[in-house]
């Protein structure tokens, strides 16, 4: 699967099929990287597409030295399976509330 960022648009996107998968995020002034959306389309649901998605920005951020605000639910989720990601997130943030806690 390739995931392609384009940084100008504030997206990861994988070309599929039946349309794109995306994940779109938007720059905060303090400088987390606030992952609002991933769409996968209904038909390459449940093959991984939207964890590589999100793995890809979280690692992108990582790298980056940036913390990530998880607005989208499916973050939070994501991140919960794989705990090794956590430290990445904005502390205090409470993905049962999609806010900070």
């Amino acid at each position: 699967m390739e995931i392609e960022h384009l940084p100008a648009h504030h997206r990861f996107v994988v070309r599929l099929p039946g349309g794109d998968a995306v994940l779109a995020y938007r720059d905060t002034a303090a400088g987390p990287m606030d992952i609002r959306k991933v769409y996968v389309p209904e038909s390459a649901r449940g093959q991984g597409v939207g964890g590589a998605l999100v793995e890809a920005a979280l690692v992108h951020a990582r790298a980056a030295g940036r913390r990530v605000i998880p607005t989208c639910w499916y973050v939070g989720t994501w991140v919960d399976q794989h705990p090794e990601f956590r430290e990445i997130l904005v502390a205090g943030w409470s993905r049962a509330s999609g806010e900070p806690g």
